[in-house]
């Protein structure tokens, strides 16, 4: 072929790759112009000034390669495209080929045709995708990330969908590997709720969840949360091959927080010893952590509190001896505080009923359960998931009644929840914690300087 023929080969095949991925160039083009901007800015002003510097002329014939010794040099270096997105409920193989930038008819095919690589668009939507492509659009490589297909790993680890070719054929593999954690600082301002400002700071669900046990003792947050309050916080995220998980659970150890609410600060942070499970603590050194938890669910809203109410089913006022969390059907409950199951089981206008003692003649009842999670007589730990939100017996709708009595007196559960004991931190570990509380203050520091942004911590 001749050298103009060589060169109108490479000039349309240019103009194609172009036309294809206007985006993909024109970000690289951006981005290698940045860099140079940031490396001139950078190092420019170290140099000496120009003027002071000698100046001698060098002449020097230069060669450049033949034609085709470039084209070949090109072809060694064959340009890919790659892209990210998550996968919809509508997707097909094709859709979500087009969809990342793919033409592959046979990879298509393949992701029909083969049980493996089928799971990608089998169950839940909203897995994690990359693929890699040539200049042409051809796959050369697909992963897919989501969470673990075994329950006993979901917190752990995560599932890898990889798709690519061998030996001249598609072949897919799915393998489980751990989850990693990465450090993030974030901060917000309450607008409307805690997890509508968490939403806004791109914080995960969990960490909300969190923030809100954390505090619980502090603020209630059914009623006494103010417009204007702010909050940061520093976080473990998870990831998966580096890449930050998009699944709302997946969300890691809330480190150190500050909430300020009507004027008045609160801060908290994790911290465990050789002798302690480990629990929040604020910065004075006072446990965050009591003997009951402020409530059975994960943050939720109260709508009936442990007062006078007009009963919807007697048609009359009584008093209502515990408080009701509306949520539902399947809501996880957990139990408030350590204890021994006493009942669990069908119990009148309670419906599907666990009681729970607890110590010093103190018992808890969550009713109405869709599901019982224990059984009488076992022990169970704070926080432990006993069973789930229902509508069972004289229920008018999906929710958790929760009692608290102590000495077979009913109790108003949120008082008896910052009323109760704490943990304490061990003499000899004070001055370990003053450390980690100043480099936690820090950390906050730098979180509420970022005004509602997300970052991890280089």
């Amino acid at each position: 072929m001749s050298l103009l023929g060589q060169l109108s080969l490479a000039s349309t095949a240019t103009r194609e790759f172009l036309k294809r991925h206007p985006r993909s160039i024109a970000t690289a083009v951006v981005m290698l112009l940045g860099g140079f901007g940031v490396t001139a800015f950078g190092i420019a002003p170290l140099a000496p000034d120009a003027a002071d510097l000698p100046k001698h002329l060098v002449t020097e014939t230069v060669t450049p390669d033949g034609i085709q010794a470039q084209l070949d040099a090109l072809a060694e270096h064959a340009l890919e495209l790659s892209r990210s997105d998550l996968t919809r409920a509508s997707d097909t193989a094709d859709s979500l080929l087009q969809r990342l930038g793919v033409s592959d008819p046979a990879a298509a095919a393949f992701l029909r045709r083969d049980p493996t690589a089928r799971r990608l668009l089998e169950g839940r939507a909203g897995k994690m995708v990359q693929v890699r492509a040539n200049a042409e659009g051809q796959l050369i490589e697909l992963v897919a990330r989501y969470p673990a297909e075994r329950s006993e790993q979901a917190a752990t680890h995560f599932t890898r969908l990889t798709v690519q070719q061998a030996a001249g054929s598609w072949q897919a593999k799915v393998e489980s590997a751990p989850l990693q954690t990465q450090v993030k600082l974030g901060s917000g301002t309450i607008r409307t709720s805690l997890f509508a400002a968490t939403d806004d700071a791109h914080i995960p669900d969990g960490v909300a969840n969190q923030l809100a046990d954390m505090f619980a003792t502090d603020i209630d947050f059914h009623r006494e949360l103010r417009k204007g309050a702010t909050f940061s916080v520093v976080y473990e995220a998870l990831t998966a091959d580096g890449e930050p998980v998009t699944w709302n659970q997946a969300a890691g150890q809330v480190l150190a927080a500050e909430f300020v609410n009507n004027g008045r600060a609160y801060q908290s942070m994790w911290y465990r010893d050789a002798s302690s499970k480990g629990s929040y603590f604020g910065f004075d050194g006072q446990s965050k952590r009591r003997s009951f938890l402020a409530s059975p669910m994960e943050f939720s809203r109260v709508t009936s509190g442990f007062a006078m109410r007009f009963h919807p089913i007697a048609q009359t006022w009584r008093q209502h001896l515990g408080v009701d969390y509306g949520a539902p059907t399947g809501t996880p409950v957990r139990v408030v505080g350590e204890g021994v199951v006493d009942f669990a089981g069908v119990q009148n206008g309670y419906g599907n009923v666990v009681i729970v003692r607890h110590s010093n003649d103190r018992t808890t009842l969550y009713a109405h359960l869709s599901r019982i999670d224990v059984r009488t007589g076992q022990r169970v730990e704070q926080a432990q998931r006993i069973g789930a939100v229902g509508a069972t017996g004289w229920a008018t709708g999906p929710h958790l009644h929760f009692e608290f009595r102590v000495k077979g007196q009913h109790e108003d559960p949120l008082k008896i929840a910052k009323a109760s004991e704490t943990l304490t931190i061990a003499p000899g570990a004070r001055a370990q914690f003053a450390a980690l509380a100043k480099s936690a203050k820090a950390q906050l520091e730098v979180a509420a300087s970022m005004a509602g942004a997300s970052r991890s911590i280089e």
